[in-house]
C-alpha cells in the first residue's frame, strides 16, 4: 500500500519554512490554550485599572490640595468640554479624591497590589505554557515573592519603554528640532515621525525580549526571544497606531467618549495578549528549541503474568498424547525383539 500524497498545505510548509513556523507556532498556541490565557491576563489588565486610577486620583488630590486655583481651572475646563451631567460627575469625583486622598491612595495600593499579583502569575503561567515546560509549584510566599520581583521589573521597563516612546513623539523632540533650528526645514516632520516610530520599535523590542526571554518560570533561550520579539515589537507598533486612529475617530460624540475608550482598551489588551503569547510559540517552536524541547518519560511497564487453567484435554492434545504413545509402543517392542534375538 503506497503513502497517501502530500497535500497542499504540506508542499507549502515544505516549500516556505516561515509558512511551516508560522504553522508550528499556531498549533502550539492552540494546543496549550493561548486564547485562555490571554482572556486571563485581560481581565487582570482591567482589574488593575481601577487601583491605579484610586493612586493617581490620590496623588493628583494632595498636588491639588495645595494649588486651589488649579482646582478651579480643571472645574472650569470639565465644566466646558464634557457635555450635561457628565461634567458634575467628573467634578464631583474630582472633590471626592482631594477630600479622601489618603484613604483612597492606601486602598488603591493595596488593590493593585492584589491584581498586579495576579496578572504576572497568570502572565507567567502563560508564557510558561507556551514554552511547554514543566514546573513543580513552589511556596506561596516564594512564588509571591518572585512575581513581586518580576512585576516590579516589568513595570521598571514599561516606564523605560513607554518614558522613550513619549520623549520621541512629544515636546521633547520638537524642542531638539528647534534647538537645532531645523523647524523650517523640508521634510523635518516626516523625518521626526520615521525617528519616533523606530524608537518606538526598538523599545518594544527590548522590552517584549525581556518578557518571553526571562518571566516564563523556567529559563529559555534568549537568541530565539530577541528574533520572536522583533516581529512581535513591528506588529505592536501597528497596533498602536491603529488605535490612535480609532480613539481620534470616536470622539467626536457623548457615547463614543464615555464608551470608546473602555471598549478600545479591552480590545487592544487582548490583542497584545494574544500577539505576545503567539510570538512566546513562535520562538518555543524554532529547531533549536524543539531539539532541546523536554520530553517526557513513557509511563512505566507493568508486568501482570497470565496463568489459565484448564481442565482436560483438549481434541487436538489428546491426537498428539496418542499419537506417541504408539510410536512410544512401537520403538519399545522392536527393542524388546532384537534383544530377544
Amino acid at each position: 500500500m503506497t503513502d497517501a500524497a502530500p497535500s497542499f498545505l504540506d508542499k507549502q510548509r515544505a516549500a516556505r519554512p516561515w509558512l511551516d513556523r508560522a504553522v508550528r507556532a499556531g498549533g502550539r498556541y492552540q494546543q496549550q490554550k493561548g486564547d485562555y490565557y490571554a482572556a486571563g491576563i485581560t481581565f487582570y489588565s482591567i482589574l488593575a485599572i481601577v487601583p491605579i486610577l484610586m493612586v493617581a486620583f490620590a496623588t493628583a488630590g494632595f498636588v491639588l490640595a495645595g494649588h486651589p486655583e488649579w482646582i478651579t481651572e480643571i472645574q472650569n475646563q470639565v465644566t466646558k468640554n464634557m457635555p450635561g451631567g457628565l461634567g458634575e460627575t467628573v467634578n464631583g469625583l474630582i472633590d471626592s479624591a482631594i477630600a479622601s486622598r489618603a484613604g483612597i491612595g492606601v486602598l488603591g495600593l493595596l488593590v493593585a497590589a492584589y491584581a498586579g499579583l495576579g496578572w504576572m502569575a497568570n502572565l507567567r503561567d502563560a508564557l510558561t505554557a507556551m514554552w511547554e515546560h514543566t514546573h513543580e509549584a513552589g511556596g506561596f510566599v516564594s512564588t509571591k515573592l518572585r512575581d513581586l520581583v518580576s512585576l516590579l521589573g516589568l513595570g521598571l521597563a514599561m516606564v523605560v519603554t513607554f518614558g522613550l516612546s513619549a520623549l520621541s513623539n512629544g515636546p521633547v523632540a520638537q524642542r531638539v528640532v528647534r534647538w537645532l533650528g531645523l523647524e523650517d526645514v523640508t521634510g523635518v516632520g516626516v523625518a521626526l515621525r520615521i525617528a519616533s516610530v523606530t524608537v518606538s520599535v526598538l523599545a518594544t523590542w527590548a522590552l517584549l525580549s525581556w518578557v518571553i526571554a526571562r518571566l516564563p518560570r523556567e529559563p529559555v533561550t534568549v537568541r530565539s526571544a530577541v528574533h520572536a520579539a522583533f516581529g512581535a515589537a513591528i506588529v505592536f507598533e501597528i497596533f498602536r497606531q491603529v488605535g490612535a486612529i480609532y480613539l481620534s475617530a470616536i470622539s467626536h460624540g457623548p457615547a463614543g467618549v464615555a464608551f470608546g475608550p473602555i471598549l478600545g482598551l479591552l480590545v487592544f489588551t487582548n490583542l497584545t495578549a494574544r500577539l505576545v503569547l503567539f510570538a512566546t510559540a513562535w520562538a518555543a517552536t524554532s529547531h533549536e528549541n524543539l531539539e532541546n524541547a523536554f520530553v517526557p518519560p513513557p509511563d512505566s511497564a507493568v508486568i501482570r503474568p497470565r496463568v489459565q487453567l484448564r481442565e482436560g484435554l483438549t481434541v487436538r492434545e489428546a491426537l498428539a498424547f496418542t499419537g506417541a504413545g504408539a510410536l512410544a509402543a512401537i520403538g519399545l517392542t522392536g527393542l524388546w525383539r532384537r534383544r530377544g534375538d
